[in-house]
Formats: C-alpha cells, sequence, structure tokens
C-alpha cells in the first residue's frame, strides 16, 4: 500500500525517465526531469528551513508549474497554487490565510508576486530548480512523512465572501486516485488533455495518474476553449485519447457545431461533471464517437476529488437527466433527509460523504470545517466524520443516484419550494438553447433566466410554460451573448445574480 504520493514518482522515473510526463505542445518534461528538478526545489526548501509549512506556487499553467508542486511535496511541505487570472484581492487574502514563508514563481509572474503585501521569500522556479541534490535530507524527509501530512491547500469559494483552503493529505488523494484510475481504466497509453486550471483540485485526475502508469498529459492552452475547432485539432494533433472535463467545455464544442468540421478521432474516455450535461448536447458527443466510454462523475473538493460515477450505458430520453450512479470504491455515500435519517426510495436528501477520501477540513478555518465535516449522525458508538456537500440528490427506480439541486439553489417563490436547477434543465432542453442560468433575484421575489442561444425571450418563455408549472417560469429571461464562466469552467452564478440585482 502507498503512503506517500511521490512513490508513484520515483518509482515511473526509474522505469521510464526518457517518456514525456507533461507537455503543453510546445515545451515538455521526462519523467526524469520532473524527478531531478523536484528533488532540487526540495532540497533548496529543506534548505531554508521550511518543512511541514505551506508554499504558495505562483507560475504561469506550464509542466515546470507540476513540478515544482511535486518539488515542495519532496520538501516535506504542501503546496498553495495560484493563477494571475485569480483576482488580486483574493490572492491577498489566500496568502494573508496560509501565511507562508516561500514563493515560488517564474519570470512571467515574478513582477506581479512582488507588488502582493507579502512577508515571505519571492524565489524563481529556474534557479531554484537547479539547487544541489540534498539526498540524506531528502531520505529523512521521506522517512518521517506520514499519509496524513497534508500536500495541497486548495481554495473554493466561501459564502462570505471570503475563500476557504482545502487541505488534502497523502491518503485522501492515494485513496481517490487508486480508485479513479480502477473505474476510468487508466493505463500507461493514457493520454490526457487538461482542460482545468492548475490551482483546482479537477487538475489531479491528471496530474497524479500520470505518474502512477507513466502515461502523458498535455496542458490545453486556456485560449484554445475560445475556438472549438482549434481545440479539437490540438486533441488529434497530440493523439489525446482520455478528457475529463467540466460540462460546459463539452458543450462548447458540441453546441456550436464542431462536429460537422472535425471531430477527436482518438478520444476513447470521456469523463465529465461538475454540471447536469445537457441530454441533447450529451446525443451530439456520443453520436460523434459512438466507441468511446462516457462517465458522469460528481464530487466536491473537500472529499479530495470525485466521489461518485456512472458508465453510460443506456439511452437517455430528453426529459431525462444522467444519474452520478454510485460511489467509488471504498466510499459512502450517505442521502440524509431533514431528520438525519437515511432518504427513502425517490425522498430527496443530503448528498454526504463517508470515507478515507475526505480530506482534512479548511485552512485555519476550524469553525467552518465543524459546520461541515461532521460526526455521522448514524453512528452513536465512535466518532466517525462525513461530510455535507450541500448536495441534494435522489435514487430513481433503477437505484441509481440523481443530483437534483445544491441546498443554496432552493428557493421559496410564491409558496412553493423551488430548485433553480430543475428550470434550468428544462430550458437546456429547448432547441435553440446552448446553455442557461437560473438565479433568484431576493429582493424583488423573482426568477431571472440568462441564456445563450438564437430564439427570443418570449419563444423560450412559450417553450418554458409547456414544460414547467406557472409558479416555476421565470419572471425575467434575458439572452447573453456568452454565458459567464468561472476560472474552472462552470456557470459563474455570482456573476448572473450580480446581473439581476443591478438591472432592474
Amino acid at each position: 500500500m502507498q503512503n506517500h504520493v511521490l512513490n508513484y514518482l520515483d518509482q515511473i522515473a526509474a522505469a521510464k525517465p526518457d517518456k514525456i510526463a507533461f507537455s503543453n505542445g510546445e515545451e515538455a518534461l521526462t519523467f526524469g526531469q520532473v524527478y531531478e528538478q523536484s528533488r532540487a526545489v526540495g532540497s533548496f526548501l529543506y534548505g531554508q528551513g521550511v518543512y511541514g509549512k505551506p508554499v504558495v506556487v505562483f507560475m504561469n499553467k506550464h509542466p515546470r508549474e507540476i513540478a515544482a508542486f511535486f518539488g515542495v511535496i519532496t520538501g516535506g511541505d504542501f503546496y498553495v497554487p495560484i493563477d494571475e487570472e485569480m483576482p488580486a484581492s483574493r490572492i491577498q487574502l489566500i496568502l494573508e490565510n496560509v501565511q507562508a514563508e516561500i514563493l515560488i514563481c517564474d519570470s512571467l509572474t515574478k513582477e506581479t508576486a512582488e507588488k502582493f503585501d507579502f512577508g515571505g521569500k519571492v524565489v524563481l522556479y529556474d534557479e531554484i530548480c537547479r539547487a544541489p541534490v540534498d539526498s540524506r535530507a531528502l531520505e529523512d524527509i521521506r522517512r518521517r512523512a506520514i499519509d496524513t501530512d497534508p500536500i495541497y491547500i486548495v481554495f473554493t469559494s466561501g459564502s462570505t465572501g471570503v475563500p476557504k483552503g482545502v487541505a488534502a493529505c497523502h491518503r485522501s488523494v492515494i485513496d481517490y486516485i487508486e480508485q479513479l484510475s480502477e473505474v476510468l481504466e487508466f493505463d500507461e497509453n493514457t493520454v490526457f488533455g487538461n482542460q482545468t486550471p492548475l490551482y483546482f483540485d479537477a487538475c489531479l485526475k491528471e496530474l497524479y495518474p500520470t505518474l502512477k502508469f507513466g502515461a502523458t498529459t498535455y496542458l490545453i492552452p486556456r485560449e484554445l476553449f475560445l475556438f472549438p475547432i482549434k481545440l479539437v485539432e490540438f486533441l488529434n494533433e497530440y493523439g489525446i485519447n482520455t478528457v475529463c472535463w467540466v460540462v460546459s467545455a463539452l458543450t462548447m464544442i458540441s453546441a456550436f457545431g464542431t462536429f460537422k468540421t472535425v471531430t477527436p478521432k482518438h478520444l476513447r474516455t470521456v469523463a465529465f461533471g461538475s454540471e447536469v450535461f445537457p441530454i441533447k448536447q450529451f446525443a451530439a458527443w456520443r453520436a460523434a464517437l459512438p466507441q468511446a466510454r462516457f462517465i458522469n462523475l460528481y464530487g466536491p473538493t473537500e472529499g479530495t476529488g470525485m466521489c461518485c460515477y456512472y458508465k453510460v450505458e443506456r439511452e437517455f430520453g430528453p426529459e431525462e437527466a444522467i444519474p452520478i450512479g454510485r460511489p467509488f470504491p471504498n466510499t459512502e455515500i450517505l442521502l440524509l433527509n431533514d431528520r438525519n435519517q437515511r432518504a427513502g426510495q425517490g425522498e430527496i436528501g443530503e448528498i454526504c460523504i463517508r470515507g478515507t477520501s475526505l480530506t482534512l477540513g479548511y485552512y485555519n478555518n476550524f469553525e467552518k470545517t465543524q459546520e461541515v465535516f461532521v460526526q455521522n449522525p448514524l453512528n452513536t458508538a465512535y466518532p466517525e466524520l462525513i461530510y455535507r456537500t450541500g448536495d441534494l440528490g435522489r435514487y430513481n427506480e433503477r437505484g441509481e443516484l440523481l443530483f437534483v439541486s445544491r441546498k443554496d439553489y432552493q428557493i421559496k417563490h410564491m409558496g412553493h419550494r423551488i430548485e433553480l436547477g430543475e428550470i434550468e434543465a428544462n430550458a437546456n432542453l429547448v432547441e435553440g438553447v446552448k446553455s442557461s442560468g437560473c438565479v433568484y433575484d431576493n429582493d424583488r421575489g423573482k426568477i431571472v433566466l440568462y441564456y445563450v442561444g438564437g430564439m427570443e425571450e418570449r419563444e423560450l418563455a412559450a417553450a418554458l410554460r409547456e414544460k414547467l408549472p406557472r409558479y416555476m417560469v421565470p419572471n425575467r429571461l434575458i439572452r447573453l451573448e456568452q454565458m459567464p464562466l468561472t476560472a474552472n469552467g462552470k456557470i459563474d452564478r455570482v456573476t448572473l445574480k450580480n446581473k439581476a440585482q443591478t438591472n432592474k
């Protein structure tokens, strides 16, 4: 049993030192280079007296950034990834939270890094990756490591506007990687196409399985996600056969007719998550890639990554939603109702996670941690934490778990409890709607639906009146040229809500 994530790197660097591990299409690092550079970075941190502490990595998305992550872990520390596309105010809040002594940057981020109110030392990766390797110190660090030591802090949004840093450890990441790899059937021939920024936990799906199997990951330039045809051509050029993307990245390709021009000819595994996949867009993907495997993934950052999966092996009608299925091995999903009991058949309950993949909680925030990492109410015999996701789900007649909505997408309108996700799902079924996002204007008590598509507002309103009860039909429909997205590709509902409240 592995007890340290870098055991994967040790083994693959010895077996395949010259194989490309990570590339952006222009520059690449082999497993041997990743290994040597990470040992140099780890030795540098040891020489600075930094051990068991957070180290901020503020670099351009590049294979070297990944080597920096592993270098931080090699030094017995845990990395805190930040990125220039984050607002400066958010970065400052993160720096104040973690109080790191070292910030690793590159030539592209150095000028920005030096503008922050940061009390530690700013160092260039290109310099520290050539530091002398202290083998004896690194052996001592590895010998002292235990599997509950943290390896990274990833910051998610907080309801108060202050980001929350989720701390994950060796044990949770190893468990996640082992189960994910089994479910998605990764191997040494897997070629990943990475979509998400490296400061999100979603990139774990590529980074660590690449080490485990000696696979290859291509970091897809973010600008390509604005040009669907060029994006698919990139996939084809580098033989990318596996993607684990947010749904909006996939629908961006299918909704704009890309498959009429080019199809991703090497893709054999398409995993997706973070949003509900509109059936008509999913059908377009399945028609374009009839031999590929499609897997719906679900899971929160606080559970290390994905915790449920559903392999799509049957047809779905236009009114159906693809299930999130069943938990990964070594994970249990508890669906709890308002009475903290298991939800019955068809009853909506909160999705709660039990298992090794739970993270350590929120860094420097015990209050928030204790709100959602709680004692399992079904176990009164001994301490056992579960994570309350805030997501609502139910089991269908086949026993498959369905995602219903976020708890905080549930509103009370005209005396009715309404799931905004249900309105979105029905809007996405309308021919001519490419994507939609629904929010509630609390001040005016109005449901507001934003959408991208060719149809007029009145046409969409008429279509929704045929699908939804009168009290669920949006009070305002607003067509957008482009749906605002968060940095990891999800619909930016905060921006939509601000729009709804400022444009009255």
